[in-house]
């Protein structure tokens, strides 16, 4: 399917993934729009709105000056979001709540309102992206993996809710990707246990040594294009073969199997 001249709204496309998928959807035509709380200018990207996806009337009166000024709404895509590390004894109640608000609530509700401009329009597409920290939950990041497992959740539940609308849903897992989010995750690890503390900062900087060494962000961005080229998009897409294989293992071996052998890698 040709997606040329059709417009997007990217949330969380300054920097990072976001600004990945961005750069692709321009290369092919199409018009994009950004959601940030930071705003950068982009010469891919027509114009962006400072905004927290948490705002969610703002957000819905952002969506309604782009569909005034285009005419239309095609794509609607989830994106911005964050990270926290460390143990959930001691990770802080407000980062979990700010968590939970911005890599889920936000997509909820966001998507809500998308979705009656992308009626207007005859349809489209809404990609929330999510995680293969969503499916293979990680442990000292289980507030991340929860709001992600939870995309994958509303995502499935979104699709049968808005086909009959001619809209189109699906999440985008990425594995380990070389961007900003790794310096940008909050670390809670604040414990006077030494032992404790040792055993988290050595499962963090494995995450973060396979962030760094991850894939490209582009990867996520060329991933996101093929899905919307599809006639027919599937509800979940894996970013890289060896995430494909991992998101493929809960379905062969037994959940503690599985959780055993996260276990022996993170801690």
């Amino acid at each position: 399917m040709k997606i040329k001249d059709k417009v997007a709204v990217i949330t969380g496309a300054s920097s990072g993934i976001g600004y990945a998928i961005a750069k692709r959807l321009f290369n092919e035509g199409v018009v994009v729009y950004d959601i940030s709380r930071t705003v950068r200018q982009h010469s891919e990207i027509k114009e962006a709105f400072a905004c927290d996806v948490n705002d969610t009337d703002k957000v819905d009166g952002i969506l309604s000056q782009i569909f005034e000024k285009e005419g239309r709404i095609d794509i609607f895509i989830n994106n911005a979001g964050f990270g926290i590390a460390g143990a959930i004894e001691n990770t802080k109640a407000e980062n979990i709540y700010s968590l939970i608000s911005t890599n889920l609530s936000a997509v909820i509700a966001l998507s809500g309102r998308a979705i009656k401009y992308l009626k207007q329009s005859g349809g489209g597409n809404i990609i929330n992206i999510s995680s293969v920290g969503g499916v293979i939950p990680l442990p000292v990041q289980a507030t991340y993996s929860a709001t992600k497992a939870g995309v994958e959740i509303f995502s499935k539940a979104l699709a049968n809710e808005v086909r009959q609308y001619k809209i189109k849903v699906t999440s985008i897992l990425p594995g380990d990707t070389h961007t900003n989010f790794t310096t940008s995750r909050i670390i809670d690890n604040d414990t006077q246990n030494e032992k404790q503390k040792a055993s988290i900062e050595k499962s963090i900087k494995k995450v973060e040594k396979d962030e760094i060494k991850g894939k490209s962000p582009d990867s996520v961005g060329k991933a996101v294009v093929k899905v919307l080229k599809k006639k027919h998009p599937p509800l979940r897409k894996t970013v890289g073969f060896f995430y494909k294989c991992a998101v493929f293992l809960p379905r062969i071996l037994s959940t503690k199997f599985v959780n055993f052998i996260v276990r022996k890698l993170y801690c």
